[in-house]
């Protein structure tokens, strides 16, 4: 690394570092006084407090350093502009492309850093943040935190679910065992699938075996194209604890959707999400690319309340774009591709315009 790349990186590793911590301090105080009310109701120890609020960093840390990598190009070329270095290096034979490479570069390792972040930290950590808020501070059951392979108790009934779709009213692989005092088996329920139809679950296909309580044989099946379940939960109640996409790796998502599909739901929401998780990473380097023309184009009067601003200003676009056009791939009027993709790509066209003009 010369002494130019260092110089340029060393302007932007200060304001980047400054802007990463503020924004994250920022965040996580909206976050406490959003939650503090749940810790204080339910008398949570201190230790709930930091560990909840120390696991939510890593997942904070994906969503604003786009916003950070920004403020540090414009405030990095901005300074240079302020101070004549810029001139002075363009003056010097320095282009432009040169001058903006490291950035560029820091923004290309950040985009990877990020998305390895979301892989590897980010779904242990959003899962024990959950799970300190559900469990240990609102005192949920752990049973009723998953989606795939959930068991839980009505009564005498234990009942199986491989994976539930509470927001399209659906469950599958659905298995019953109604037992007696002593724990033994008297009937199994099994159905492929059933659906939350009039208040009420119904299945399909579904086969119903009586046992001898004492010798445990099987005294009688039954077959029903439609019949009535004997579950008491409601879609709803599936929907408020089933385990977040956030708590999945790259390979658990993409697995679930595979299974999804497979069992003929409509998978469109997770295959979005599968592209927004490697999408949504190199936002980092659109906002660095994006941030030279914005600098260049204020020239000397760059100034940190403009820089915030203009941070603010392009990543409330951003995120509010990208939510927009989402919500459209969960309804599977886009692909899933363009969905995720499309708000990076148009962001990208923009900086390259604006470049463009600063260069006329």
């Amino acid at each position: 690394m010369n002494l130019l790349n260092r110089y340029i990186l060393g302007a932007f590793f200060r304001v980047f570092a400054l802007s990463l911590g503020a924004f994250v301090g920022i965040y996580l105080l909206v976050e406490f006084f959003e939650k503090v009310d749940d810790f204080i109701e339910h008398h949570a120890p201190a230790s709930d407090y930091l560990v909840y609020f120390g696991t939510k960093i890593p997942l904070i840390l994906t969503q604003v350093t786009p916003l950070a990598v920004l403020l540090a190009a414009f405030m990095t070329l901005g300074g240079f502009s302020r101070t004549n270095e810029l001139t002075a290096m363009r003056a010097g034979g320095i282009s432009l492309w040169r001058i903006s490479a490291p950035l560029l570069g820091v923004g290309l390792a950040v985009s990877v850093t990020v998305l390895a972040l979301a892989e590897y930290v980010v779904p242990a950590a959003a899962a024990k943040a959950n799970h300190t808020l559900e469990v240990s501070v609102r005192g949920k059951t752990v049973e009723s935190l998953k989606r795939e392979n959930v068991w839980f108790r009505e009564g005498q009934t234990i009942i199986h679910v491989d994976i539930a779709v509470p927001e399209e009213y659906k469950l599958t692989g659905i298995r019953s065992y109604l037992m007696d005092d002593q724990f033994r088996i008297l009937s199994r329920f099994d159905a492929p699938r059933a659906e939350f139809r009039a208040g009420g679950w119904v299945a399909e296909d579904a086969i119903i075996r009586h046992f001898d309580p004492d010798t445990g044989e099987l005294v009688a099946m039954e077959r029903h194209a439609t019949t009535g379940v004997a579950m008491e939960r409601s879609p709803k109640e599936f929907e408020a604890t089933a385990i977040r996409n956030d708590e999945m790796t790259f390979r658990e998502l993409r697995r679930l959707a595979q299974r999804l599909q497979e069992e003929g739901y409509e998978a469109a929401r997770y295959r979005v999400d599968l592209q927004a998780r490697l999408a949504t990473p190199f936002s980092n380097l659109i906002m660095a690319f994006l941030g030279i023309p914005f600098a260049l184009k204020k020239g000397r009067g760059t100034s940190l309340a403009i820089g915030i601003s203009i941070a603010l200003a392009i990543g409330l676009t951003y995120y509010l774009l990208q939510s927009f056009l989402m919500a459209f791939g969960y309804a599977a009027a886009l692909p899933p591709a363009v969905a995720a993709w499309a708000p990076n790509l148009l962001f990208l066209l923009l900086g390259v315009w604006l470049l463009l003009s600063v260069r006329e």
